[in-house]
């Protein structure tokens, strides 16, 4: 009992004989957050302004020194005329086979194939030979979207022809030329066809002097009221062009038939 009082003693002695203060009540669920002190504000200031300082000093220093000279800028393995060579020493131009950029940067429509002797012109393409990227994207399932992905590509211009042979056999090929730069190549737009088509009819069958071009024969379309429908395609690039065939009939297509197509195709690329 003593050494209680005692305790006691010694702690009101210690508070000045005042009652202790009392325990701070919990905070309430929403209390706002405190906003960051001033100490962290003070601090970001000095590391900013101590940044500033050393560049600041930094720069001083090194306009009072002397500008170091710049090595001289000769390549003595850099070979050019100081004019042009005396005629009859000009290198001679690349050639088509060294150069495959020549032949498609002419008139790209006198690279489709002619149409065989008794077809019939395919009356929904232009007549000058020319598709415009509005009239392609319009063969699309979503044509604004695919009108939309064709600009950003950078298509750069597309060469159609086709022919229409007996009463329901028909032949279309588009030749679609990319710019290259920053769009899609034509080799990722083939890619992409063709992942599409792989979903419907297998892998395909690969195109004789072609890395990733393939032929292939759809399902046969059957609906109430209409003639069963039957498509062959071929898809693959060349360089900057992007190459689509179709043949639609309402009989079976052979494999032998889109191939020769697409391999003739090929070889006037």
């Amino acid at each position: 009992m003593e050494a209680t009082e005692a305790a006691q003693t010694a702690q009101d002695t210690a508070t000045g004989g005042a009652d202790p203060a009392p325990e701070p009540a919990p905070a309430p669920v929403d209390a706002p957050r405190r906003r960051t002190g001033r100490t962290v504000a003070l601090i970001a200031v000095a590391a900013v302004l101590g940044i500033v300082g050393g560049t600041a000093v930094g720069y001083g220093i090194q306009a009072q020194r002397e500008p170091t000279a710049l090595p001289a800028l000769n390549q003595p393995d850099l070979v050019h005329p100081a004019k042009p060579l005396p005629g009859g020493q000009e290198p001679e131009p690349l050639s088509m086979a060294q150069d495959r950029g020549l032949k498609t940067e002419g008139d790209l429509r006198k690279l489709l194939p002619a149409k065989p002797a008794g077809a019939k012109k395919a009356e929904w393409l232009p007549d000058d030979g020319w598709l415009s990227v509005a009239a392609y994207a319009d063969s699309f399932e979503r044509p604004s979207e695919a009108f939309d992905y064709l600009l950003r590509s950078d298509v750069r211009r597309i060469a159609a022809t086709g022919w229409r042979t007996g009463r329901y056999k028909t032949t279309e090929i588009n030749l679609v030329q990319f710019r290259g730069g920053g769009g899609l190549s034509a080799s990722e737009h083939a890619d992409y066809q063709r992942r599409y088509l792989t979903d419907d009819s297998g892998y395909g069958n690969p195109i004789k002097g072609s890395a990733e071009g393939r032929t292939y024969l759809m399902p046969v379309h059957r609906e109430e009221g209409y003639l069963d429908s039957y498509q062959a395609r071929a898809i693959f690039h060349r360089g900057d062009v992007m190459v689509e065939i179709f043949v639609t009939d309402t009989k079976k297509i052979s494999q032998k038939e889109i191939t020769s197509l697409a391999e003739r195709q090929l070889e006037r690329l």
